[in-house]
Order: structure tokens, then C-alpha cells, then sequence
């Protein structure tokens, strides 16, 4: 946390301008969008202030740095949502997801977590369904197979019952975890019934979850570090 809260500092400081000026929502803009997409133009500083060598050499970083980069162009488009722009940020974090999925990694397998994760998955859609209708009915489907697939290797990379875990790993998992929240909120607001506070429930766990994530990926180096003590 000492070594790498300083380099969050911008990050939070966005978010706060983000929640201080809370522009409207039904009159879209590129400063809206801006305002939207800093926290995240703050986390690939975060990222980049490890060094481009750090980057190219893990690729783990360089695909959540990627993922940020995805997420980034999926909030402009959700900005105009309305305008009919909502299917190209639901792609554009798609993508965001299977790229963190595969910086997570594929090991450990831990089936136990994958089919906790297939139940959790499967009962939001089997709720979302009968609100579902036209092209939503199957890309809603697919989207969240991906971003539960997401969770499930931020929940396996942890091995906690191993007692392998570490802050970083945990990090990840808990990230995962508010993304799955923050993107249910929002399918329940848009295709089921009002959430109270949706916006701020949205956006905090949202940007609470990039941060989380983000900081996983400096796990690589922290083992470097432990190494080079040892």
C-alpha cells in the first residue's frame, strides 16, 4: 500500500471530480464522456508509471492494461447509450472481460469455483430472461458467460484454501466481484425495473472494481521483489 497508493492518488481524485460534478445523464457530450472515462485514463498511468519494460515482459499486465484501454472506449459509447450506442459498449467490455480472464490466467482450474460461478451466472440470466427480448435475448447470454467466466479465474488465481493467496490476488478477486455487481445493477436497471441510486451504485462499485483489478496486475512484481530479497 505505501509503494503504490501515491501513483493511485490521480485516480481518486478523477473519481472525485467524476461524483463532485455529476453531469446529467440525458444531455450526452465528449466532456461527459471525459469526465467519465478519467479514473480510467488515471489507472493506465498507474500502469505505465511500472515502465513499458515491466509491461512487455509480464503479459499479464500488459492485458489488464489492455482491458482498461477497451474499458475506456465502452463507457464513451455507453455515454449514448440512448443514441442507440449500448451493443457496442456491451462488446467493448466483452472484450475487457476475456482479456482480464486470460491475465488471470488458467491455473489453478479449481472446478469448484468454476461451477459456483456457472450457478451464480446461470440464475441472473434465468432472472434477466423473460425481460430479455430481440438481439439482448442471446448477447446478454454471452455476456454473461464471459464476465462470469472472469470471476471464476479471478476466484481460482486466489487459492485460499491453499493459503497462497496475496493482496494482490485478492485484489483481483474482490475487483471481479464488484464488476459482477456493477454490471447486474445495470442490466436490472436498463432491461427490469428502477434501481433506487442506480447511478452511484453503478459507478462506485464500477470504478472500485477497475482500481482493484489494476492493482493486481503489479502481483508479477511483487514476486520479482520477494525474489531478489530472498
Amino acid at each position: 500500500v505505501k509503494s503504490e497508493g501515491p501513483k493511485l492518488v490521480p485516480f481518486f481524485k478523477a473519481t472525485c471530480v467524476y461524483f463532485v460534478l455529476w453531469l446529467p445523464t440525458s444531455s450526452p457530450s465528449w466532456f461527459s464522456a471525459l469526465i467519465k472515462c478519467l479514473p480510467i485514463f488515471c489507472l493506465w498511468v498507474f500502469l505505465l508509471a511500472h515502465g513499458i519494460n515491466f509491461l512487455v515482459s509480464h503479459r499479464s499486465a500488459s492485458r489488464i492494461l489492455a482491458g482498461l484501454i477497451f474499458s475506456a472506449v465502452g463507457d464513451a459509447f455507453l455515454i449514448w447509450q440512448e443514441q442507440g450506442y449500448f451493443i457496442h459498449g456491451l462488446l467493448m467490455f466483452a472484450i475487457t472481460h476475456i482479456l482480464y480472464s486470460s491475465a488471470f490466467g488458467m491455473k489453478p482450474l479449481d472446478l469448484k469455483a468454476g461451477l459456483l460461478m456457472g450457478v451464480v451466472s446461470s440464475s441472473c440470466y434465468a432472472f434477466l430472461y423473460s425481460y430479455l427480448s430481440g438481439p439482448f435475448t442471446y448477447l446478454v447470454a454471452v455476456y454473461i458467460a464471459l464476465i462470469g467466466f472472469m470471476g471464476w479465474r479471478a476466484i481460482a488465481g486466489m487459492q485460499l484454501c491453499n493459503d497462497l493467496w496475496t493482496w494482490t490476488k485478492l485484489s483481483a478477486c474482490i475487483g471481479a466481484m464488484l464488476f459482477m455487481v456493477s454490471d447486474l445493477t445495470i442490466a436490472l436497471n436498463k432491461f427490469c425495473f428502477p434501481v433506487p441510486y442506480s447511478r452511484f451504485k453503478i459507478m462506485a462499485t464500477y470504478y472500485a472494481a477497475q482500481m482493484l483489478i489494476a492493482l493486481s496486475a503489479v502481483e508479477t512484481r511483487d514476486e520479482e521483489d520477494f525474489r531478489k530479497r530472498s
